[in-house]
């Protein structure tokens, strides 16, 4: 009798330990299956090439590599929030992801100045890629934006370049532009004398057309051949206003938390990744897009006589130091740049 208890009670101890562990199988592989949609508000119009090129590749990216845990639900400029609103509904977990220029976020974030790049300052691409992952920069605004709920990952580093109706020959002739801008440039070129002002994306093709400006900067080539500047303003102008960080991928600290660690870092992976693909890809595009441009559209290259340059410069650099002076952090970063131009023998 007693050998049955103790067979009876084995059996039944076997069979609650292998119900526990077939539960807690079944509760993991539920884990590991569960899905997340995330929705992301945009910065850029869908007609924009970024739209496609950098929020469609991360989609791409995101899905396929999570086989499907991640889901992005994709909402162009202005369809939920308008773009200096987009930071805030992150930074409140409204809105799990979105895009911005750092300039959208001036108000909460002091190195955002910075981080839209200060006018004449990089001369070459790789400069402010490496500033920004070689010298720490990019862990700096990631630091600042932790305060306020969000994890910031930019989008890719380019060059800002003007689109304008009428080629630009004199300092006078620049100052009597009015020009579509956004952020620190506004400012930059504001001051230099021409009078800009902010338009979203939607309605910039408008603006243009109609003449409430004359000239414009979304992205350079690529930017205003997929929104249609060309059609309008046949002058690309060069040098580039500044070479910066100006796309950011933004995603609630909140939302981040709640997945998996796997997808957490799946997702930290995949931004960091987009970095360096879209800085080199973008930079490939801008070529062809330019010289495409230049054949079907009869647009060609004004490039800013060495007077109107120095105007820019010397306005530039004025600026700077006013960047610094908006907290500990981006004196930092303002003096760790400034080393950095030096170094390269541009200061």
């Amino acid at each position: 009798m007693l050998n049955n208890i103790r067979k009876s009670l084995t059996v039944f101890a076997s069979a609650l330990t292998l119900g526990v562990t077939a539960t807690l199988m079944a509760g993991t592989a539920s884990a590991q299956e569960e899905t997340f949609t995330w929705k992301v508000q945009s910065h850029w119009p869908g007609s924009s090439s970024s739209y496609k090129d950098s929020l469609g590749r991360l989609k791409e990216q995101l899905e396929e590599r999570s086989n499907g845990r991640i889901q992005l639900e994709l909402f162009e400029a202005g369809a939920l929030f308008k773009a200096q609103e987009t930071f805030n509904a992150v930074s409140r977990g409204i809105l799990e992801m979105g895009t911005i220029s750092p300039a959208y976020a001036q108000d909460k974030m002091t190195l955002a100045g910075i981080a839209s790049g200060l006018p004449f300052a990089f001369r070459n691409v790789w400069e402010a890629a490496y500033f920004h992952q070689g010298l720490g920069f990019e862990d700096m605004l990631r630091e600042e934006a932790a305060q306020h709920g969000v994890y910031w990952s930019t989008d890719k580093v380019y060059p800002t370049e003007m689109v304008v109706k009428d080629p630009i020959e004199s300092v006078e002739e620049f100052e009597s532009l009015k020009i579509r801008s956004s952020g620190a440039l506004q400012k930059f070129l504001t001051e230099a004398g021409a009078a800009a002002s902010y338009i979203p994306g939607g309605e910039l093709y408008t603006a243009l057309d109609s003449g409430i400006v004359d000239g414009a900067h979304w992205g350079a080539a690529q930017g205003a051949y997929s929104m249609g500047l060309y059609e309008i303003a046949k002058y690309h102008v060069q040098p580039a206003l500044n070479i910066a960080g100006t796309d950011v991928i933004i995603v609630s600290q909140k939302a981040l938390d709640e997945l998996p660690e796997d997808l957490q870092q799946l997702v930290k992976d995949v931004l960091n990744e987009q970095f360096w693909y879209r800085t080199n890809e973008y930079q490939y595009k801008e070529r062809i897009t330019l010289a495409k441009a230049m054949a079907e559209e009869g647009v060609q290259v004004n490039t800013l006589p060495q007077e109107v340059q120095d105007h820019l410069v010397q306005t530039a650099q004025a600026m700077w130091d006013e960047e610094g002076e908006r907290s500990e952090k981006a004196a930092e970063a303002l003096a760790m740049l400034k080393d950095f131009l030096s170094d390269l023998g541009y200061l």
